[in-house]
């Protein structure tokens, strides 16, 4: 159970913050910075939740959604060095995987098909779910560049959640301007 009784510590006035298992880093940390961008995301899909309230389902999933990007975090700060821990760490683990697997399955079953590539807009709810695909993206290309940094390890289902969340945000926005009927198509060479 996390416990937050006092929410400054003044630890992180040096410019550096403890991972889970005690070590700190610069707050420009790659690692950080990683973990940092899954928040970015977290928080922008609550935004994006203001407008979805009234397609209950969406709404369930970007909910347990948000809940898996706090295991994400968790998982990136308390990286594997393969030291003894007293305690179990927090892992995606690759059910996770497979549930937002069928969730874009399910979402994408109502979708009319693509006949160009989608413009960011449309609905609010698809604008604002755009935005937080690709911070996703941003925090996947992070994830990706830690995980190619000697003596750093990022899990496997940490880098697949990730992948698949973006697809997912794509699905839930075509979805959110009603099943692809809003969506603005991109026309090659339209203003040139």
């Amino acid at each position: 159970m996390v416990k937050l009784n006092k929410i400054y510590t003044r630890t992180g006035d040096d410019g550096t913050t403890a991972l889970v298992t005690g070590p700190r880093r610069v707050k420009h940390d790659l690692r950080v910075d990683s973990y940092g961008t899954v928040d970015e995301t977290n928080s922008v899909i609550g935004v994006a939740r203001l407008t979805t309230g009234s397609m209950a389902e969406l709404d369930g999933m970007l909910f347990r959604i948000q809940n898996d990007l706090f295991d994400l975090g968790a998982d990136l700060a308390t990286p594997d060095t393969g030291e003894k821990v007293e305690w179990e760490p927090l892992r995606i683990v690759q059910s996770q995987v497979d549930r937002l697997e069928s969730e874009i399955d399910t979402l994408n079953a109502h979708l009319d098909p693509l006949t160009s590539f989608v413009l960011p807009g449309g609905s609010p709810a698809a604008a604002h779910l755009h935005v937080a695909r690709t911070v996703s993206r941003r925090a996947e290309r992070l994830m990706v560049e830690l995980s190619k940094v000697d003596g750093e390890v990022v899990a496997a289902p940490a880098l697949k959640y990730i992948n698949r969340l973006s697809d997912f945000l794509f699905v839930a926005a075509r979805y959110a301007n009603g099943g692809g009927k809003a969506d603005i198509l991109w026309v090659p060479g339209k203003n040139r």
